[in-house]
């Protein structure tokens, strides 16, 4: 029988915040026939630098281009989980729904900004959001995930508890993994630009 392969699951804050952080390494995992679903946990709909949309276009046209970026580096799942972009609190609701997501795709190994990561060097890489999107995913992934003392309501759904071996932390900082892409960095640059709104 043929070994079953690892499913990764990745979130991030905004549409295209995983394109810039490891689309290099989503495009290796799945050249290697690895699963890999991405989580997007707020709208982005206040990314209205470059265009100037209503927020229902902005969040519909963030949408599009964050499931073509996917498309480009192999990946045919994108969830939305649709906070608004800016505002995302670290509650127990929305620690509910991230336990919801990695209970419902199981993932083997889960990839989300580092929690840890608070140089404050730079404006966009510390955004607010993407602070709090590390720190809800790393909370609901322990103790939450994997036990049905946490979010007894999701069980009554069917929604189970579920084990994951790994976390990938993408971040600059001190890195303890790497993945080379240099096969495939000319699919993580087609991958940003599919981000027309932002780029």
């Amino acid at each position: 029988m043929e070994k079953r392969k690892k499913k990764f699951l990745v979130f991030s804050a905004h549409p295209d915040d995983l394109d810039f952080g490891c689309a290099g390494t989503t495009a290796t995992l799945t050249a290697k026939g690895y699963e890999v679903v991405y989580c997007i946990l707020t709208n982005g709909e206040k990314g209205t630098h470059k265009v100037k949309q209503t927020r229902e276009e902005m969040i519909a046209m963030r949408e599009r281009e964050q499931q073509a970026a996917g498309r480009v580096v192999g990946v045919e799942k994108v969830i939305f989980l649709r906070n608004t972009d800016g505002d995302l609190e670290h509650t127990r609701e929305v620690r509910r729904e991230v336990t919801r997501v990695i209970r419902q795709v199981m993932p083997d190994i889960v990839l989300s900004m580092d929690p840890a990561n608070h140089a404050f060097d730079s404006f966009y890489r510390f955004h607010r959001d993407h602070r709090v999107t590390a720190e809800i995913v790393f909370d609901a992934i322990y103790p939450g995930v994997g036990s049905d003392s946490f979010f007894p309501e999701l069980a009554q759904e069917d929604i189970l508890p579920h084990q994951i071996e790994e976390v990938w932390f993408y971040s600059p900082e001190k890195p303890n993994h790497y993945v080379n892409i240099n096969a495939i960095i000319g699919k993580k640059i087609p991958a940003l630009a599919r981000h027309e709104s932002q780029i």
